[in-house]
């Protein structure tokens, strides 16, 4: 009986990671890529919500309106992610934020930076990210890696803005309906 138990023991413990999902041959990327859908998703349904009225709307006159700074990811998303994709990035930074002014064309232009930027994102695997690229902004060499998480963190930096314009407004964000 003495036996019994240690072997039970052994034989639980070697069965549990057998029944575990399959591992994942690339859980960086992987991880990545989840990060990246979480942060699209929530431009896209802000752009989605706010009403056309509220698209020029700014808290103080120091600050982008919330169209303005839709229209700053999309065209920063092109910087990215052409880096990542080893291209000349298709627009400029500056070209939506400062033509684009109505929800539709704003939406438009998001939407096809995000779907540009999911190129890169499904392409990647563990060993892509190490690769490395030129900088999005200034001079040098980063890995992959370096440019899609800051491609990620810079839409995150602006949802937050967004989400204090939703607040302001009596909006709940995106993320809070979920």
């Amino acid at each position: 009986m003495r036996m019994l138990i240690p072997m039970a023991f052994a034989f639980l413990a070697g069965a549990g990671p057998a029944m575990a999902q399959p591992a994942t041959t690339n859980p960086v990327s992987d991880s990545i890529r989840t990060n990246w859908n979480t942060a699209e998703r929530n431009m896209k349904e802000s752009a989605e919500l706010m009403e056309e009225a509220n698209y020029s709307f700014k808290p103080v006159d120091s600050v982008r309106t919330f169209g303005a700074i839709l229209a700053h990811v999309a065209g920063a998303n092109y910087l990215y992610c052409a880096s990542v994709k080893g291209e000349k990035a298709p627009h400029a930074e500056a070209d939506f934020e400062k033509t684009l002014t109505s929800k539709n064309d704003i939406v438009k232009a998001l939407n096809e930076s995000l779907v540009y930027c999911d190129g890169a994102y499904t392409a990647a695997t563990d060993a892509s990210l190490a690769r490395m690229t030129n900088a999005p902004f200034g001079s040098g060499q980063v890995a992959v890696a370096n440019a899609l998480i800051g491609n990620i963190g810079h839409l995150n930096e602006h949802y937050g803005n967004l989400v204090t314009y939703f607040r302001i407004k009596g909006i709940v964000p995106p993320s809070s309906r979920r």
